[in-house]
């Protein structure tokens, strides 16, 4: 069961010096700590405890300090020794207000720190959780990939907290180990891009497994880094200091190591979405989730390394959002289902396995609570937007089947399928249910 969150600030008077060992720890013995994740839009998701309370949050190798968002007010998380900060994210948002806190008990599994510090937004405003479809109360990263080798098996699920004491590397087949660079607490690895008619241009990406996308580039046409002609305005995604817009398109490729991705789905983010930030140095772009999803990799930050395997994700399209239009949750709606057959005998399978309120009526009518889908988006020329979908329509079933059946994500997928479908969406707009037809379009022609 989920726990709903609010907050109970305490000032610790006393706290016995012995117990605040600095950074996460293993039991002396222990080699590591395995941790099941779910991988959601290409972010790795993780439950962590902190002070007791159980919360969920994002890997992030692209944050310094964990961050605690999206919290409501029933049960309770204490947060001790606060001050009032301000901090900057990405998007083009102002700086917001946060918490600053100290000395917070982290846990996974036996993997743990006394004395972690950690950020609180309080901005109402920031939930990824309806963008994911499950409750997401804050991200997390450096610290755990300070303190320990990370592996991360995206096959599996799996990541593997490493004591760095007792790891040893091995040699093994079809993997490849590549310097890892480590500044002000973000990780980077250099490649290559491959653009169209330019020579192979060398490139120093930020590490951000806290991204669902694949490639972002900042353009530098000095460095032939220039958003190639076929490209499309696009919402990128958001920050915790707002929305993020760049253009989207494609290049011939990106290599890490020995590894090369073809036809790689790129980004470029406009830069008011970096205007808060102190300097990007000499980044030119990040690799988010789409493309790390295709390895399984162990993260040295200690000695400055990574170890890439390909897996079987690696050779995956890269998705785009075809139809042009985002979901979220929004929210519960009543649903009202027949469960007897045509001779008015119930159907035996009517186990609900969403957990959600029902309620059975006289007439063999079962009306169930499911969380409501709504339009949260749209790109202007898109296939939805030119079918007359808009921002705010509720749907209700996708090609003939209803969506309560199936997690949001799920959901994105078959709006999306593949390029040429035709896709019929039922939705309901001012309590009318309309039906709205369209084809999935290339992205881009072939040359």
């Amino acid at each position: 069961m989920w726990k709903r969150i609010a907050l109970i600030f305490m000032l610790l008077l006393f706290v016995p010096n012995m117990i605040l060992a600095q950074g996460f720890t293993l039991p002396s013995d222990k080699k590591h700590q395995k941790i099941r994740f779910e991988l959601i839009n290409n972010l790795i998701i993780i439950p962590v405890e902190i002070n007791g309370v159980e919360l969920t949050f994002i890997l992030d190798s692209g944050v310094s300090k964990p961050i605690l968002f999206n919290l409501s007010q029933s049960d309770s998380v204490p947060i001790n020794n606060v001050s009032e900060v301000t901090i900057r994210d990405l998007g083009d948002g102002e700086p917001m207000k946060a918490l600053s806190s100290k000395g917070n008990s982290f846990t996974l599994g036996d993997a743990k720190n006394y004395s972690q510090d950690l950020y609180v937004v309080m901005d109402r405003g920031i939930d990824f959780s309806t963008s994911l479809g499950i409750p997401v109360h804050g991200i997390m990263g450096y610290d755990l990939f300070r303190d320990f080798i990370v592996e991360v098996n995206y096959n599996s699920k799996k990541l593997k907290l490493h004591n760095p004491e007792l790891y040893t590397y091995k040699e093994r087949r079809n993997r490849q180990t590549i310097p890892l660079t480590v500044e002000r607490r973000k990780a980077y690895v250099e490649g290559t891009v491959l653009m169209k008619d330019t020579a192979n241009i060398p490139v120093k990406l930020l590490v951000d497994t806290g991204s669902s996308d694949a490639l972002w580039l900042f353009p530098e046409p000095e460095k032939g880094l220039e958003i190639p002609e076929k490209n499309y305005e696009d919402h990128l995604g958001r920050g915790l200091s707002g929305d993020i817009y760049g253009k989207r398109s494609k290049i011939d490729g990106v290599q890490i190591g020995d590894f090369k991705l073809d036809e790689a789905k790129v980004a470029f983010p406009y830069r008011e979405s970096f205007q808060g930030l102190d300097s990007l140095g000499d980044r030119n772009g990040s690799l988010g989730g789409e493309v790390l999803k295709r390895f399984n990799m162990v993260f040295d930050y200690a000695r400055g390394l990574v170890t890439l395997k390909k897996n079987g994700n690696f050779n995956e399209p890269f998705q785009y959002n075809l139809a042009g239009i985002d979901l979220q949750h929004n929210g519960l709606r009543y649903i009202a289902e027949r469960i007897a057959d045509a001779n008015g005998l119930v159907k035996e399978d009517q186990a609900d396995s969403f957990g959600n309120v029902q309620i059975l009526l006289e007439n063999k009518t079962r009306l169930s609570l499911v969380p409501e889908i709504v339009v949260s988006g749209i790109r202007a020329g898109s296939p939805a937007a030119e079918a007359g979908l808009r921002e705010g329509d509720v749907i209700l079933a996708v090609n003939g089947k209803r969506v309560h059946q199936y997690k949001l994500q799920e959901i994105l997928k078959m709006i999306n399928e593949k390029e040429g479908k035709r896709i019929k969406v039922l939705i309901e707009r001012y309590n009318q249910d309309l039906l709205f037809t369209f084809v999935l379009k290339k992205m881009f022609d072939d040359d």
